[in-house]
């Protein structure tokens, strides 16, 4: 399973309520994309060629088993794994995991913009909307049409949790397990980098959110993202 969102959308949270499941392990990010194989010389390339691998295929397969360790070592029956950068990737999960599902975590992109720029101010608001954010537009319009898997809207998520967490479970397979809500007691460790790291993720509680702006407040750039995730009328 995979949790495909953007940055700054609730996905840690959602990752360590899952995580808190006694069926369900949910990693810190792993960031698949970034890891590469490297064939060094002609002979490592003659000998993958004679067997028709590629190097994509054998980064796959160090994905695969990556995932397969890390589900071992937990315990645990499902593993669903997030990393924001995934979702500009999803075309690669597919190919490697043909039989894979995905939980789709959306937020107002107003909230996500806001969130990025409490977390670095340096970048400016405009640079966040043309570097870092605009590139989850389109990948999640596309992954969505294309994959199966469920919706978790994060303001849904924090005003009922009980509710959309059941929901996540009836997909999963599993059954629903209260004490999901209760992840501070399980001891974690939240890094930089790896994941949402800020004070309301290490209280251990799932918090209520803003109210949604009023369609007026928001930025025009921001205005067609929200359209397409369905917070503004097409």
């Amino acid at each position: 399973m995979f949790l495909l969102s953007s940055v700054r959308s609730g996905s840690t949270l959602l990752r360590c309520v899952l995580d808190s499941h006694s069926m369900v392990h949910s990693p810190h990010e792993l960031h698949l994309a970034k890891l590469r194989v490297v064939l060094a010389d002609e002979f490592g390339e003659g000998a993958m060629g004679v067997l028709g691998v590629t190097r994509w295929d054998l980064e796959h397969l160090l994905w695969d088993r990556l995932l397969h360790r890390e589900l071992v070592r937990s315990g645990k029956r499902v593993i669903v794994e997030k990393t924001p950068d995934s979702l500009c990737h999803w075309e690669r999960l597919r190919e490697c995991w043909p039989d894979a599902r995905y939980i789709f975590l959306l937020r107002h992109p107003a909230h996500i913009v806001d969130s990025l720029y409490s977390a670095h101010p340096e970048l400016g608001r405009e640079r966040l909307y043309e570097e870092h954010l605009e590139r989850f537009v389109a990948p999640m319009r596309l992954a969505r049409e294309s994959l199966d898997g469920i919706t978790v809207r994060y303001e849904d998520f924090t005003a009922d949790p009980a509710a959309e967490a059941r929901r996540v479970c009836a997909y999963l397979g599993v059954p629903w397990e209260p004490t999901m809500l209760e992840y501070g007691r399980v001891s974690r460790r939240f890094r930089y980098g790896i994941g949402d790291w800020g004070d309301r993720i290490r209280s251990g509680r799932v918090q209520s959110t803003r109210s949604l702006p009023l369609p007026d407040d928001v930025p025009d750039q921001l205005r067609d993202w929200c359209r397409a995730w369905g917070y503004m009328p097409a």
